[in-house]
């Protein structure tokens, strides 16, 4: 059995007055390919600030993005393997 490793890496910063925080997840593969995504998140004003929070929604949002690239990545190679839809 073959085993492939892919990185991803998550930054994440939030702006100075703990408001809107945003993740940017970068996929890098073997084959040089690299993929990035960014999410977003923002308190509401009444919350009280809770900063762990804002990281987990917005790395969620951004991996959510990263998958859907994964996937129209790999409907696109399929569709580029199986050539022209033949009549039966």
């Amino acid at each position: 059995m073959n085993t492939k490793e892919w990185t991803v890496k998550i930054l994440i910063s939030e702006d100075d007055e703990d408001k809107r925080t945003s993740a940017t997840a970068v996929l890098y593969a073997p084959d040089n390919r690299r993929h990035e995504s960014v999410g977003y998140a923002r308190r509401n004003p009444d919350d009280r600030p809770v900063p762990e929070i804002g990281d987990e929604l917005a790395a969620g949002r951004a991996l959510m993005d990263l998958a859907d690239k994964l996937l129209g990545d790999g409907a696109e190679d399929i569709a580029e393997l199986s050539g022209p839809a033949r009549a039966v």
